[in-house]
């Protein structure tokens, strides 16, 4: 007596299509006279803000306006050369600890030009939901790691020692309630990218 899921996966096998080859991804894909340029353009048009700062100062600066803008009392980073945790990271039981964190910093190690995505893996996310969980998001990314497309990007990515990443462009948004554009119903409400050298 046969179950009704052996039925169904027996069914599935039957009809499983014919292997396809793969597409041939060696293409001429988009490339852009200026990467940053284009890769900042775009993260304005997604409703982010993109910097390019120049050195160490310039980045603090910089950082000080967006906190007094978002007037951000509990920052968690994981760029400590900028700013460091105004907080116990440590004492933290638990993700829902995270869920008034109000800034968020990482570094990110691949941008994309063509649309402002940002790499992240697991090494930069210690602690990957405040990525998801915090008001306003702040991520660096240097100016030479910033490639013209996604095909690019995939290229420097090894796939045997990261556990997990993300790419990620924001900040979030929705349209879907009442055809109204709401910033922030799932994730951050504002998204920063600092462009290093």
């Amino acid at each position: 007596m046969t179950s009704s899921r052996d039925e169904i996966l027996a069914a599935l096998k039957k009809n499983k299509p014919d292997a396809a080859p793969l597409p041939d991804l060696n293409k001429d894909w988009i490339q852009y006279e200026d990467r940053v340029k284009h890769f900042s353009a775009v993260l304005e048009t997604v409703g982010g803000k993109a910097f390019e700062v120049a050195g160490p100062e310039d980045a603090q600066q910089e950082l000080q306006k967006l906190i007094d803008e978002i007037s951000a009392r509990k920052i968690y980073s994981q760029v400590p050369d900028l700013q460091a945790s105004n907080f116990d990271v440590s004492a933290i039981k638990g993700p829902h600890e995270f869920e008034d964190v109000d800034l968020a910093l990482f570094h990110g190690q691949i941008g994309v030009a063509e649309n402002a995505a940002v790499w992240l893996d697991e090494a930069a996310l210690r602690d990957r939901v405040v990525l998801f969980i915090a008001q306003h998001v702040l991520l660096t990314v240097r100016r030479d790691d910033i490639v013209n497309n996604m095909h690019e990007a995939y290229d420097r990515l090894t796939w045997d020692v990261r556990q997990f990443g993300v790419f990620v462009s924001g900040p979030s948004k929705t349209a879907d309630i009442e055809q109204s554009l709401v910033i922030g119903a799932h994730g951050a409400r504002s998204m920063t990218v600092f462009i290093t050298e």
